[in-house]
């Protein structure tokens, strides 16, 4: 495995193993929240003096709550199943990267202080003391790991690595060592309701600029409500896609498949994001805080459904944590899923017969698909399984004449993480999200050799913010990542569009 200029690995499969590299990303880190950070979330605003006994009570704490996080530490036999499996490690070769390497920076401090044997024989059992070089290895490669729970997939004992992660970032935050990306984010969203700060003006603003660009393109007026009361369904999205591309244009075909299903429906300003980084700190009651803004925003408008869009953590919150961290929803139509993915909403709509498609409209693209990592293993969609793999491809194969998947090594529960997620997506982690995305790039650069594949479509914003920065390292333009619902938009032909009667003429005459 070569490395460019950049030092990023260029591998001659997705899955090559690279030469051990001890300590390559020792000392990488993101930016520490400050306390204006730190405080509004509940956690101390810089380290604090007892630091020690605070980390041990929070681990004794976990350890208590959560009797699968105590299982994993307790049951690694050190197989080896996992050490290949994480992107971060075959992009960086550090085999503190390793997921089980990682598990045991953690395991070691349990086994030291809560097990036996390493009270008494710590050197026989690999447990160590903690310390405050110990603390800061944490903070370093906890933060090199996007909770994709790849490894566990492979894992004989089901360890759920990503636990692991999300309760030493939980317990760095309690005592004062948190980070600054995904606190200050999660800051916002108290306050306001969504990542970006975005006020009910500047939404408001936003969303009609919008309805004002579909009706230009198409002659068709669509909507896109904002807190009307009475709504059937209430759209919960990534606040990515009111602002940025790719995500505004798979917002778009949101509207105008709700449009074309006759639903009514609306955005709430109170809880205008998806996406739960409190899940991402692996702290309970920061996630619940955010999912409760959803429940308020449902009920203060009367909604029937709740609908979610493209966003990957965002659905696995939702699918396995929304109802225990904010149920029961009793209220909502019990006779829809609660709740219900847009991609789930557009398939039955398709498979009904109520959206007409000019796939054509896609041909200027060969497209593969990514799985989403929290999509593809911490959820379902539809009623059978495995349709959290089948229904993305079925909606993307319903409106483009050309799609192509990856190597089956690389995709449904073996997919390899586009390297941004887990709240990696800082600018200050730039270099690991680069090596970090290169077994997932490789993957694209095999299919693109043997299909001519151009552009590759996902169902996360972080997935689509982190490949546009990517790509052109890997010879990819910016705009070669793109939302399954900005094909659905590009695709679907709106009842009374312009033109449209002469497509129909002119695809009946080619017929």
């Amino acid at each position: 495995m070569a490395a460019d200029g950049n030092d990023i690995p260029k591998m001659e499969h997705p899955l090559e193993i690279p030469k051990l590299k001890c300590g390559a990303m020792e000392g990488l880190k993101p930016f520490i929240a400050a306390p204006e950070h730190q405080e509004p979330l509940g956690f101390p605003g810089e380290l604090v003096e007892n630091w020690k006994e605070v980390a041990l009570a929070k681990m004794k704490d976990i350890a208590e709550k959560n009797r699968a996080f105590q299982v994993y530490l307790d049951t690694c036999v050190k197989c080896g199943a996992c050490t290949d499996k994480c992107h971060y490690f075959l992009g960086t070769g550090d085999p503190k990267n390793m997921p089980v390497a990682r598990q045991d920076l953690l395991r070691s401090v349990y086994r030291r202080y809560f097990t036996f044997a390493g009270k008494y024989f710590p050197s026989l059992v690999g447990a160590r003391d903690l310390t405050e070089e110990v603390l800061q290895e944490w903070y370093s490669y906890y933060h090199q790991c996007s909770e994709c729970r790849r490894c566990s997939v492979f894992c004989p004992y089901g360890i759920d690595t990503a636990e692991i992660t999300m309760a030493a970032r939980d317990i760095l935050a309690a005592v004062g060592i948190g980070q600054k990306y995904s606190n200050e984010i999660i800051g916002k969203v108290h306050d306001i309701g969504n990542n970006l700060g975005l006020n009910a003006k500047a939404l408001g603003a936003t969303l009609e600029d919008l309805e004002e660009e579909i009706e230009d393109d198409t002659g068709v007026s669509v909507r896109i409500p904002l807190d009307e009361k009475g709504a059937d369904i209430l759209l919960i999205t990534p606040s990515a896609d009111f602002f940025a591309e790719p995500h505004i244009d798979g917002l778009l075909g949101y509207a105008k498949v709700f449009h074309e299903a006759g639903v009514s429906w609306t955005v709430s300003s109170y809880a205008s994001e998806a996406a739960n980084f409190g899940m991402f700190i692996g702290n309970y009651e920061n996630m619940r805080e955010i999912s409760l803004r959803i429940r308020k925003a449902a009920q203060d408008l009367g909604v029937k459904r709740i609908v979610f869009g493209e966003c990957g953590h965002a659905w696995r919150v939702a699918y396995s944590f929304l109802n225990t961290l904010a149920g029961p929803f009793d209220f909502l139509d019990q006779n829809y899923p609660i709740p219900q993915h847009i991609l789930e909403f557009t398939w039955d709509e398709i498979q009904k017969g109520t959206l007409t498609f000019d796939k054509s409209q896609n041909d200027h693209m060969k497209l593969t698909y990514h799985d989403s990592c929290n999509v593809a293993r911490a959820s379902r969609m539809g009623t059978e399984p495995g349709g959290q793999f089948e229904i993305p491809r079925n909606v993307i194969k319903a409106v483009c004449n050309n799609y192509y998947d990856m190597d089956r090594q690389t995709t449904h529960e073996s997919t390899l993480c586009c390297g941004g997620g887990g709240g990696l997506l800082t600018d200050d982690l730039m270099d690991l999200r680069k090596k970090g995305a290169s077994p997932r790039m490789t993957a694209l650069q095999q299919v693109t050799e043997e299909h001519g594949v151009t552009h590759m479509a996902a169902i996360c914003a972080i997935c689509k913010t982190q490949f546009g920065k990517v790509m052109p390292d890997y010879g990819y333009d910016m705009d070669s990542i793109v939302s399954v619902h900005q094909l659905v938009s590009n695709a679907i032909v709106l009842t009374g569009q312009d033109g449209a009667e002469e497509d129909e003429t002119e695809a009946a005459e080619e017929t």
